[in-house]
């Protein structure tokens, strides 16, 4: 079974802000697998997907700060084996349209994988970087809280359809290795 979580923030006041970048990958990812989000759960909303194994995507309702309560209660509910959760969120960090993939690394800046590693106790699992590139003197709360601009749509939609399809693919089976070499982008390449 595995276990895709992507991080953001419940309240439609979030919904096209760049915190919001891990529920815009699962949305993605549970349509490309036919399925949405109809249950109610372990303080998230979920989708459960079979494909060769049993998939469930989940988006915590903790806010993100708190991501960690949610997905601890997931993994431990439904006996996540290491090497079966993936975490999907954004990352000023990267340049806008880049994706990073990897099995296992720590928190960086972002306070909802710090409060993941935190409550698991450990950082041992695939997480899904995507880039917003902050290039911008705002203060980084309210740059990650602010709406995604127009001009970068497109970088972002590339990104989106890059990370879900590499989830979709691992969870499918695909060694992770593989995976990364496929789709790990540097950043948006223009049109």
């Amino acid at each position: 079974m595995y276990l895709i979580v992507g991080l953001g923030n419940p309240e439609k006041k979030y919904l096209d802000t760049w915190h919001n970048l891990g529920f815009m990958c699962a949305d993605k990812l549970a349509a490309k697998l036919g399925v949405s989000f109809d249950k109610a759960e372990c303080k998230s909303m979920t989708a459960h997907a079979g494909t060769s194994e049993k998939v469930i995507i989940a988006k915590p309702l903790t806010y993100m700060n708190l991501s960690g309560e949610a997905v601890a209660e997931l993994v431990h509910k439904y006996k996540i084996e290491k090497g079966k959760l993936a975490v999907v969120y954004d990352d000023v960090d990267i340049p806008l349209g880049a994706l990073r993939i990897r099995k296992e690394g720590s928190a960086g800046t972002h306070n909802g994988m710090r409060s993941i590693i935190k409550l698991l106790g450990r950082e041992d699992f695939v997480r899904v970087r995507i880039g917003s590139g902050k290039s911008t003197p705002m203060a980084l709360v309210d740059f990650v809280l602010s709406k995604i601009p127009q001009e970068d749509n497109d970088a972002v939609e590339k990104a989106l359809e890059n990370a879900a399809q590499a989830l979709e693919e691992w969870a499918k089976g695909g060694d992770i290795d593989c995976v990364m070499q496929r789709h790990n982008v540097k950043a948006a390449q223009p049109q």
